[in-house]
């Protein structure tokens, strides 16, 4: 009697503790199959990473760069930024900001519009008349045509924009004036070189679509290794025509030092003045860091 007491009650028990759990099944499946889907990510990543590093010949180091035949390279993993701490990704605003700009207006900056318009101007000048064209044409061996210069202009232009893109919604704004000043400049030079005006309007809408596909190259270059910087200026400086790869190498050198000394400018000078320096295309020692010198303006600030 006391046994079947005691099986009745374990049954009782057993059916109670299946009730309870009922609910908890299909989740307990989901999450079986989220684990398996993970471990299974996991596993392949694993083996791509053990691949890649058997395929290289042990040439990725430890401690972030790459080095091969006295050639040392940037790693993304170390190099994300010239800077030591990360940019905020978004700033905060308000409810009545996110408003108007979700219409298509912009909301309150940092600082008043024409002055931002004027140091955008002035910023862009900076990337046509601090550059020299002519020792890119003579070094890199480009034609010298209003499609070369472009090539050039576009990739100092993109410097400037990685750089201003930093300093939350006013510097989006600025970059936003930087393009619209190269497009007036490039359209002007175009009509100033005698070049007809319906062969003019298809040139600057494949300058347009090479513009921004250049950007996302350049943008990943950046992020990345020297190896996929390269690719970029193969595919978008150079036009896919580079057969020495000493060129590359060069402007891989000039882009990573010029993006470091841009990252050393005060972002509120930039803001006010727009005023940027460039470092030379060759140098004795392109490693070295310059200090950049203080923009003088005005209380206005021009």
């Amino acid at each position: 009697m006391a046994a079947l007491v005691r099986a009745v009650s374990c049954q009782m028990g057993v059916t109670q503790w299946i009730a309870a759990c009922s609910g908890l099944l299909q989740t307990s499946a989901v999450q079986g199959q989220c684990r398996r889907m993970l471990y299974g990510i996991f596993q392949r990543r694993k083996a791509g990473q053990f691949q890649l590093s058997k395929s290289c010949g042990g040439v990725i180091q430890a401690d972030g760069a790459i080095t091969q035949q006295n050639r040392s390279f940037y790693n993304a993993n170390k190099h994300l930024s010239a800077k030591d701490s990360m940019q905020p990704s978004e700033e905060k605003v308000g409810a009545f900001t996110r408003i108007i700009e979700a219409m298509g207006f912009t909301g309150p900056l940092k600082y008043s519009r024409w002055k931002i318009k004027v140091a955008a101007l002035r910023m862009y000048t900076c990337c046509v008349e601090k550059t020299d064209y002519e020792e890119f044409f003579n070094r890199c061996q480009m034609p010298d045509t209003l499609n070369s210069w472009f090539l050039v202009a576009q990739l100092h232009v993109w410097m400037c924009l990685v750089r201003m893109k930093q300093e939350g919604r006013t510097g989006k704004y600025m970059c936003r004036y930087i393009v619209h000043c190269m497009w007036e400049d490039v359209e002007q030079r175009g009509k100033v070189m005698g070049i007809n005006s319906v062969v003019l309007k298809e040139d600057l809408r494949s300058m347009v679509e090479n513009f921004y596909a250049a950007l996302f190259g350049y943008d990943e270059g950046i992020l990345s290794d020297d190896h996929v910087l390269a690719a970029a200026l193969w595919r978008n400086l150079f036009n896919r025509n580079c057969e020495d790869p000493r060129h590359l190498e060069l402007l891989v050198e000039y882009v990573r030092k010029q993006v470091q000394h841009l990252d050393a400018l005060s972002g509120e000078d930039l803001l006010l003045t727009g005023e940027v320096s460039w470092r030379p295309l060759v140098e004795s020692n392109a490693r070295s860091i310059l200090k950049p010198l203080s923009p003088v303006y005005n209380d206005e600030g021009l």
